[in-house]
């Protein structure tokens, strides 16, 4: 046990630190605006289906959607959670396309008891992720240059969440206390193909700041075996702590420096409501859905370059047999499906989001610990022209370690 304890330590501390030196994951040309692609805050079993998490209770998992759902933890375990993702995404503009592979190391947690109605979540976690690289050859008069746009970074969660059992099996709260953090930098370099000529413009946003999330879950039972949950989580608005930094250069002279401190940047208002029908070790049918007041946020003090969002998801679990001798039928069989818009007004343009996932749950030995597997295909849509047609195959692997720590043997 102690072997194994030591492991999982160094483990977290190993992950925390690519977690904070590695965020992009994407190569989305649309990350040029606003705060990136957001992330999926789902973990595990949630990701294979749809990415729900604000009405779902399980004793297995980790869902920092909703904090509420830490007290579904057994009051004798420990669970550590760590994620990774790779995807293949291919962009189309009519007339040319483009294939990109690219993945990262997504998150890691933990969740743990400290009284038998209170149990605390450790963790980092995506909020934004900004990834783009591409350029064009143009001409004017006799003269050909080449502009090229570059973008990396991202925004990271780090959170300490905590939830309370007011009512026995039935009724808990809880909040996330995050510290947001993260650099996004946004490069244009501009070269003449017939003389020594080159420029640069370079600006980026780094954030420090405080974030909070509450939830609330209610559990009905509906038989022994039967129950139906509702949980509603909120995310309140935040005028974060940026600062802004632009340069220029011309050759290798710099023209321009400045450093804007007053400049306003927001987070929106966040909504999220959830339920789910859950038979115990067989099934388990879940929906979501998320409102984020995005129109009212302010970017570069400017509210016209956010617009409301709204994703709705739903899944499902089954399990074949949960104490069968043959691992087929001891996994667990997820899918799922989302859609949402997008927050970017992207010259007066948007898109829409479609997608799809299917995973299993992997049961090891004893029957506690488990690797998650998911694969989804999205599509993202543009509603005009300019934009790109976006297509999105995406695996995720976690493995979640669920040991009983608390657990104390009797030797007669």
């Amino acid at each position: 046990m102690l072997k194994i304890n030591r492991i999982v330590i160094v483990s977290v501390l190993v992950f925390v630190q690519l977690a904070l030196y590695a965020q992009n994951n994407t190569n989305s040309p649309a990350t040029r605006y606003g705060y990136g692609e957001l992330a999926d805050r789902s973990f595990g079993a949630g990701r294979a289906m749809g990415g729900i998490g604000y009405g779902l209770r399980s004793s297995k998992q980790i869902n920092p959607l909703n904090p509420a759902s830490y007290t579904s933890i057994d009051s004798m375990s420990f669970i550590f959670d760590v994620g990774a993702s790779g995807q293949v995404s291919w962009f189309t503009d009519g007339v040319g396309n483009q294939r990109n592979v690219n993945g990262n190391i997504e998150y890691i947690a933990m969740l743990f008891p400290v009284h038998k109605r209170v149990a605390v979540s450790l963790g980092i976690l995506p909020y934004s992720y900004v990834g783009y690289n591409y350029g064009m050859s143009e001409k004017t008069g006799s003269s050909t240059y080449v502009n090229s746009f570059i973008g990396t970074g991202g925004l990271n969660d780090l959170y300490g969440g905590l939830s309370i059992e007011l009512w026995k099996k039935r009724l808990s709260v809880g909040a996330n206390f995050g510290y947001l953090f993260g650099t996004i930098e946004h490069a244009k370099y501009l070269a003449f193909t017939n003389n020594a000529y080159s420029g640069t413009e370079v600006q980026s946003v780094e954030v420090r700041d405080l974030k909070m999330d509450f939830g609330i879950q209610y559990t009905h039972p509906l038989s022994h075996t039967e129950s139906f949950t509702v949980g509603v989580a909120y995310t309140p608005s935040n005028k974060l702590n940026a600062t802004s930094y632009m340069y220029e250069t011309l050759q290798t002279s710099v023209l321009e420096t400045d450093t804007i401190r007053n400049q306003a940047f927001d987070l929106p208002n966040s909504f999220g409501a959830g339920i789910s029908y859950t038979k115990q070790n067989k099934l388990t049918l879940a929906a979501d859905v998320l409102y984020e007041d995005w129109s009212n946020a302010r970017f570069f003090d400017s509210k016209d370059e956010f617009k409301n969002r709204v994703r709705v998801a739903a899944g499902t679990e089954y399990i074949p047999n949960f104490q069968h001798r043959s691992l087929i039928k001891r996994m667990r069989y997820r899918a799922g499906f989302h859609y949402s818009n997008s927050y970017l007004k992207i010259k007066d343009s948007s898109y829409n989001e479609y997608g799809a996932s299917v995973g299993f749950g992997i049961p090891l030995l004893d029957n506690r610990s488990m690797v998650n597997i998911s694969f989804e295909y999205v599509k993202v849509k543009p509603d005009s022209r300019p934009l790109l047609d976006e297509q999105y195959f995406r695996f995720t692997l976690n493995y979640t370690f669920n040991e009983r720590w608390f657990f104390k043997f009797k030797v007669d």
